[in-house]
This record gives C-alpha cells, sequence and structure tokens, in this order.
C-alpha cells in the first residue's frame, strides 16, 4: 500500500515527489518571504549549540513562527496546528485543548491518563514540559520551532524514545521591537499573538512582554432532553465547543559584561473551554463514514457540557558565563498548574442508543489536578564551538509530584447497577537525575563524527491516597490490591553520527541511536476498583541515514531521509476482561519509513513547498490480546482477527491478538504542500495569494484491525489573499481554515461508536505588522 501511496503522490505533486522545509514553507503563509535572489539559511539549535540545519546530523524538521501564526489564525489549538506541517509528526487529542498527544514517526502514547507518559518530550526555551498538562502550554510569540525526530536520549534524557518538540520564542533585544498578528473569524473566533520589547536600561537590561488570546464562542448544541441521572434537561443551542484561552509571559535579560548573561521568564496561562465532545453513535457498524453526523450538535445526557478549565503558571532563569575555552549554563525552572476537565464519556443518552431494545445507562467522568509542581535544574559546560573538536557536558534532576482526583460514574439501566466505587485520589511522584555528554571531531577535511551518551536514573512512585463510594460514602478498595507502587530504572542511552560534507551544497549524513523510555504506573484503575497496572521501561535502537542539499544557485532545498527503529518492552494501553483501561508491555513494535522536505523558488515572487513522510510500522507479540469494541455483551464493531469471548464481571469481554498490526495514530504517509505568489506594486508593497494543503494517509486509531476506527485520506486546506505593506511594516489578508469545510475523523471511543472531528471551517480577516 505504501508503494501505491508513494506513486500515487509523485504523480499528484509533479516537481515535488519530494517534501519542504516547514521553516521555508512558513513564509509561503506570511508577509515575510525569502530573499528575492535565494533561499534563507535555517538555523537550528539541535546539538545545544547554534549550527546550520544542512550541516546537523540528525533529521530536524523546523517551522518558522510566522507559518505557526498563520495555522493558527482561526484560533485553533497551536500545537495540534503542527500535526503533519513537519514530516513525520502527528497531533491528536481526545481530551480538548489541555491534554495533546504526540507522535513522530508512528510513536506515541494514546493513553488518556492524566499521569501518562510520553515518548516525545516537549521543551520550550531550554526546558522540559513532562506532564501531559504541561505539554499543552501554548506556544506563542514564538521565533521558531524544531522537531528533532528519532531517539533524543543524549542529550535530553529519558522519555524521548520517539524524540522531542522544541520551541523558542523571542527573547529580549538591546533595541526596541515589536510585533503582532490578530485575526476575527467565524463562531466569533478572535486571536491575538503579540510581543513588544526593548532595552530598559541600554546594554544592560532588556525586557520583553508577550500574549497569546484566543476566544471562541459556544457554537454546538445539545440536543438532548429528557432524564439523566441527576436531573431533568431540555434541548440548548449553543451550548459548549467555545474556549478563552488567555497568556502572558514577561522575559528579562541581564549583560552586565561581555561574558555573564541572566535570563529570567516568567508566564502565565488562564484556560476555561470545552474538553473533547464525542458524538456516540457516528460510527455505523462496517463503516467508517462518518458524513452522516451533524458537526454542530451532541446529544449528552451527563458531563454538565463538558466544562475544562486549567490555571498554569511557571517561571526560568537561566544563567550563562563564558570562561573563554568553555561556557557553563545553568536553568532552574519551576512549573505548577491545577484543573478539571469532565465530560460525558459515553458520549450521548444512553436511553437514546439502546443494545438490543433496552437502554444502556450513563456515564461521566472527571479528572482533577489538585495540585502540580515540576522542579528541573540542568547545568551544563562546553566547549566554545568551532575548529575540529566541540564537546560538552552535564547533568540533569528532574521533579514532579502531582495530587490528582479521579471520578467516573457508570449506571447500567439494564440491572439498575452502580459503579461501586466512583472516586479516587492519587499521589505521584516522579524524580529523574541524568549525567551527560558529547564530543564531534573533523577526523579528516569534510568528514565528521559525532558521538554521545547519557546515564540517567527514573522513579516513579503512585500512592492511592482516597476512595469513596458515591452512595455510601465509604471506601471500597480491595485490602488486596497495592495501594503504594514503586518502580525505578537506571539506564544509558547513546548515539553516533557520520557527517559528509560533499560540496558546500550537498551533506550525507548516518546516525544510529539508543534510547528508553522510563517505567510507567497508571493508577486510574483504582476507580473501578481494580490493581495498578504498571509497565516497565522501553527501549530504541534506531537508525538514519539522509541527504541534505541546497541545488540550482540556493534556490532548490531538497533534503530526505531513510529510517528504521525497534522498540522492545513496548508500553502499550488496552482494556483488561472487565473493561478497565490498564498499562502493560508488549514484546516489541518495528518500524521504517522516510522523510523528505523540498521548498523551491523558481522565480524570484514564487515560493512552493512540499512536505512527504511515508510509514510502515507493525507490532510484534504473538501472545498479547486487546478488548474491542463491545457494549453489553455485544461487539459493536468489525474485528479482522479471530476473536475470543471470556467472562467478567460486567459480563463478556471479546478479545483479540495484535501480532502484525501497525501501531495507533501512525498515517503511512502524510503530504503537506504549499504555495505563495507575490505581485509587487508601484508604491513598494505587494499583493499576494498563498496556500496550504494537507493530506493523512491510512491511519488506526485502535491497536486492533476493523473497518470502523480508521481514517484515510483525511485533508485539509488553507488560503490567504492580502495586502504586505512596504517593508513588511504590516500585513492585511482575508484567509480561511479547512476552506472545503472537511469533517474528518481524529478518535474515537469503541465501545460506544463515538467519533471525535476536525476543527470546522474558519472564515476570517488578519492583520499583522511589525514595530522597531
Amino acid at each position: 500500500m505504501l508503494g501505491v501511496a508513494f506513486g500515487s503522490i509523485v504523480s499528484g505533486s509533479a516537481a515535488f515527489a519530494q517534501a519542504a522545509p516547514v521553516q521555508d514553507q512558513a513564509q509561503t503563509q506570511t508577509g515575510q518571504s525569502a530573499p528575492e535572489e535565494g533561499l534563507d539559511d535555517i538555523v537550528v539549535t539541535a546539538e545545544r549549540r547554534s549550527e546550520n540545519l544542512q550541516k546537523v546530523p540528525l533529521s530536524v524538521g523546523v517551522a518558522s513562527g510566522d507559518a505557526l501564526r498563520a495555522f493558527t489564525a482561526g484560533g485553533d489549538d497551536t500545537l495540534l496546528a503542527l500535526s503533519g506541517r513537519v514530516p513525520g509528526l502527528y497531533v491528536e487529542s481526545t481530551t480538548g485543548r489541555i491534554f495533546p498527544r504526540f507522535y513522530i514517526r508512528g510513536l506515541g502514547n494514546i493513553d488518556f491518563y492524566l499521569g501518562a507518559s510520553q515518548p516525545v518530550t516537549i521543551i520550550q526555551d531550554d526546558v522540559i514540559l513532562e506532564h501531559v498538562v504541561l505539554k499543552s502550554n501554548p506556544v506563542f510569540d514564538v521565533r521558531q520551532v524544531e522537531v528533532l525526530r528519532g531517539p533524543q536520549g543524549s542529550l535530553f534524557g529519558r522519555n524521548t524514545t520517539a524524540g522531542i518538540i522544541k520551541f523558542d520564542t523571542n527573547k529580549p533585544t538591546n533595541d526596541f521591537e515589536s510585533r503582532a498578528s490578530a485575526s476575527v473569524g467565524s463562531y466569533g473566533s478572535v486571536s491575538l499573538d503579540a510581543g513588544v520589547g526593548g532595552p530598559l536600561i541600554k546594554d544592560l537590561l532588556s525586557i520583553r512582554l508577550s500574549t497569546l488570546l484566543q476566544h471562541r464562542s459556544d457554537y454546538i448544541d445539545n440536543a438532548y432532553a429528557g432524564v439523566s441521572q441527576d436531573s431533568t434537561a431540555t434541548p440548548r443551542k449553543d451550548a459548549m465547543g467555545g474556549f478563552d484561552d488567555r497568556n502572558v509571559r514577561v522575559q528579562l535579560a541581564l549583560t552586565p559584561g561581555e561574558r555573564f548573561t541572566l535570563d529570567l521568564s516568567g508566564h502565565a496561562r488562564w484556560y476555561d473551554g470545552t474538553s473533547t465532545l464525542f458524538h456516540r453513535g457516528a460510527l455505523k457498524k462496517g463503516s467508517n463514514d462518518v458524513s452522516a453526523e451533524p458537526r454542530n450538535t451532541v446529544s449528552l445526557d451527563e458531563g454538565n457540557d463538558n466544562p475544562q478549565s486549567y490555571n498554569t503558571y511557571g517561571g526560568s532563569a537561566r544563567a550563562s558565563y563564558d570562561f573563554g575555552p568553555a561556557t557553563l549554563t545553568s536553568i532552574t525552572a519551576y512549573e505548577t498548574t491545577s484543573g478539571f476537565s469532565r465530560g460525558d464519556t459515553d458520549g450521548g443518552a444512553g436511553a437514546n442508543f439502546p443494545i438490543r431494545g433496552v437502554a444502556n445507562g450513563f456515564g461521566q467522568s472527571q479528572g482533577q489536578i489538585r495540585d502540580l509542581d515540576q522542579w528541573s535544574q540542568e547545568v551544563r559546560v562546553a566547549g566554545t564551538p568551532g575548529g575540529r573538536f566541540n564537546w560538552q557536558l552535564g547533568g540533569l534532576y528532574f521533579d514532579n509530584r502531582d495530587i490528582t482526583d479521579f471520578y467516573q460514574r457508570t449506571f447500567f439501566l439494564t440491572t439498575a447497577a452502580r459503579n461501586p466505587n466512583n472516586w479516587v485520589r492519587l499521589h505521584d511522584v516522579n524524580t529523574s537525575w541524568a549525567g551527560f555528554g558529547q564530543v564531534s571531531y573533523e577526523l579528516m577535511d569534510k568528514l565528521t563524527v559525532t558521538l554521545g551518551g547519557r546515564i540517567t536514573e527514573d522513579k516513579k512512585r503512585t500512592q492511592l491516597l482516597k476512595t469513596v463510594q458515591n452512595a455510601a460514602g465509604v471506601n471500597q478498595y480491595p485490602t488486596n490490591f497495592r495501594r503504594d507502587v514503586t518502580l525505578k530504572s537506571t539506564k544509558p542511552s547513546w548515539d553516533a553520527s557520520i557527517l559528509y560534507q560533499a560540496s558546500p551544497d550537498i551533506s550525507l549524513y548516518s546516525r544510529v541511536a539508543q534510547g528508553f523510555r522510563g517505567p510507567t504506573i497508571q493508577g486510574r484503575s483504582a476507580v473501578f476498583n481494580s490493581d495498578f497496572s504498571t509497565a516497565n521501561s522501553e527501549t530504541i535502537l534506531s537508525w538514519e541515514t539522509g541527504i541534505k542539499t541546497r541545488l540550482l544557485d540556493n534556490t532548490l532545498t531538497l533534503n530526505a531521509t531513510v529510517f528504521g527503529y525497534r522498540v522492545n518492552d513496548i508500553q502499550l494501553n488496552g482494556n483488561d476482561v472487565n473493561g478497565n483501561g490498564i498499562l502493560f508491555n508488549g514484546n516489541k513494535a518495528e518500524a521504517y519509513g522516510m522523510e523528505a522536505e523540498a521548498n523551491w523558488k523558481p522565480v524570484p515572487n514564487l515560493t512552493l513547498g512540499a512536505g512527504l513522510s511515508l510509514l510502515h510500522s507493525a507490532i510484534r507479540d504473538k501472545t498479547t490480546e486487546v478488548q474491542i469494541c463491545a457494549l453489553n455483551n455485544v461487539v459493536v464493531c468489525t474485528p479482522s482477527a479471530p476473536v475470543r469471548a471470556v467472562p467478567g464481571a460486567f459480563g463478556t469481554t471479546y478479545l483479540v491478538k495484535i501480532d502484525g498490526e501497525p501501531l495507533p495514530n501512525a498515517p503511512e504517509y502524510n503530504v503537506d504542500l504549499t504555495a505563495r505568489y507575490d505581485q509587487p506594486l508601484g508604491n513598494g508593497g505587494r499583493a499576494f495569494i498563498a496556500g496550504d494543503f494537507n493530506i493523512q494517509g491510512y491511519t488506526r486509531f485502535v491497536l486492533y484491525k476493523t473497518k470502523e476506527f480508521t481514517a484515510n485520506g483525511n485533508f485539509e486546506g488553507g488560503v490567504k489573499i492580502g495586502y504586505a505593506a512596504p517593508d513588511d511594516a504590516y500585513e492585511l489578508a482575508v484567509f480561511a481554515r479547512n476552506i472545503t469545510g472537511e469533517k474528518n475523523l481524529k478518535g474515537v471511543i469503541e465501545n460506544y461508536m463515538a467519533a471525535v472531528f476536525n476543527e470546522p471551517r474558519i472564515i476570517g480577516v488578519s492583520l499583522s505588522g511589525k514595530f522597531r
């Protein structure tokens, strides 16, 4: 199937058989076009030092801040908007804007548990954001996004078996400068992304203030009329779907001399909105067609219209001193958050979706972080870059502690039975320390070898603090189940790469890397009176080989990478025979594929780009079985593998084996195409038209194969038409996101045949500018 997909993509994209760097794609969406005679250099910090992208011996995808702001002009989530825009990167969420899940080269984690770990680490301004809620912190006034594909364990640590996403914001400068992007659009959507800064004391102290304000009005109707478990409800128009996301950041840069710098940063987020809406019954047995389901209407009998609210605060101090031969850097950071998400977990009124003619009950859940605190301290020393030999050494200490409440209510009308234990409080502690180093040496002219290594100890502990049975108010958790679980793992990570500079415009590289994801504990099972589930560390060994080129007098860049990896003891998520969500280790998973990026400026006023990723992945485990789609002892979907029936506490459970199945949320291919044409005007300004288009190949949402829980050919397009003033002083444009109004399937709840959709079409007007 990959071969067919590749052939169709090549024929469909003509000159762009291979894909484009998103850094330059960004310029097809904004007023900041590339130099008239060629393309800009791209500088990255993938190896903790500034380097030209074309000379970095690993696969890095780059998106500029202008690109990201263009994709989110309609108020879209700043993180979800990256999905598919960088080859190999996929992002999704079934828990609203608060809990995005990231996948690089198909490797990620579909678990929605608040304590879940992910194999993709998020780093903002050199600060690790580990907890799933902290990873949702929006990026704004951002300068550049770097996606480092493959294990990054040497320099960036555990839980990077898939890679990292690195955000670098605009920093304070010694001269006044500011920028702002504002837009208004459909459904009352409003977005403002702005930053302003300059010197407070010339050559000594500078400041930058940044903000992101996003709003959307409620636009989804709740059509339910009837009796829920608690109350009587009437239909309500515009009951949910909106949000208010308010963010602010202040940065100070102190430069008392040429050798010492101190950067201080503080930020805050206040978010109120709607958690993910599940459209119950949108999927019909035997088909993944959701065209008949209305996007803007649901029928929820529980969940109080799915509210979601979080407040997050954080700060960091980055101090650096240049000793001459080496530079010492210290990064101290703190993050804290609290809030909740509530939702109708079965996606609709149980009485409205009977099984065998019998109403099947109500259900809702709530996850609440009462308090979360994350501390991190990194110290590293690096030799002065340049010359044939470069080196760096460092250490990291990480500490995350949170207290989380989980509430789950299920009421079965057929048996008048209530879930006996539906409220628990958990205390999670995750500590980690590491020592790391990297050396790079030019063995001979044009040939450079890089070696990196790290030793990491990762320790996790989960305690059950309290359980309450809602009706009687008594503790029901079985005495033979564990209430306090600790896991610890100490493992090495390493990488080795070689870069050959065949010419000033062509680089060849190969890289081998090993990394690991720390052990994980899932305490959510306690809400169902079940024991904690755990998974030991997973390890990955990967390889990649690539080429990076600049051609045709610097008017064409063409980069391509082939890769493969094996994950041993892969951490997976499924359900047990009683229907409880559990965490477990599979035997292994294997994958191979390619990514390619291209950007072409055939004439000064036209910039074209394309991005392509191809992936084949497979779980290798001949014994593991997972629970499939069943409700009230009825299989509601069409699994392709043989089904085994097992009696359980809540009726019969149906299991299938997953050997040979692809990883979930791992698209077989993804294509991103962009174009921009600028028409110079007599006053020195430009009229322009820009467009972008993304198509996603076959994607499985669950661990097992069915006809229903898949997507194939999802696509979205955007267009922007406007005027850019002389010297890019400002830009005024009309835009459309999801211009064709596609209703794409993005996630599912299996038992209830429930669907999650993409964002609606947003049409609006934008104004952006820079002032110096």
